[in-house]
């Protein structure tokens, strides 16, 4: 028996959550959610999970603090990690992208394209999906 695949979601929004839970579940997927930047951190951490979704818009510790973090932490740099936000501008694609982000989707999403994403990522098949 495989083990299921661990995803840590750290969003502010309960609501936000709880649609990523319900879109990965039903694949196969253990998912964790953390509500601000700092704890999020120390879940990444500590758990390592397979796949991190990240909103930059958190409170404490806004989510590039959070992606630089993680980036510096040899624990973590190869942590897959895929950067959720509201901000649709090429800049803040481009700063995920600088960040080391290996996905970036925008709010509000298809459920359908997150996981779409989610599971490419944590299967190794998807080259920096942009959606």
């Amino acid at each position: 028996m495989s083990v299921a695949p661990r995803v840590l979601v750290v969003e502010d929004s309960a609501v936000i959550q709880r649609l990523i839970s319900v879109c990965l579940r039903p694949a196969g997927v253990e998912v964790e959610t953390r509500a601000d930047g700092p704890t999020g951190l120390e879940a990444a951490l500590t758990t390592r999970p397979d796949l991190l979704i990240l909103d930059v818009g958190l409170p404490r510790m806004d989510g590039w603090e959070v992606l630089e973090r993680i980036r510096s932490d040899p624990r973590t740099r190869s942590m897959k990690v895929l950067v959720l936000t509201a901000h649709a501008q090429e800049e803040t694609r481009e700063r995920a992208d600088r960040g080391g982000a290996d996905a970036f989707l925008t709010k509000p999403f298809r459920p359908d394209d997150l996981r779409s994403v989610a599971m490419g990522l944590l299967s190794g098949t998807t080259e920096q999906a942009i959606a």
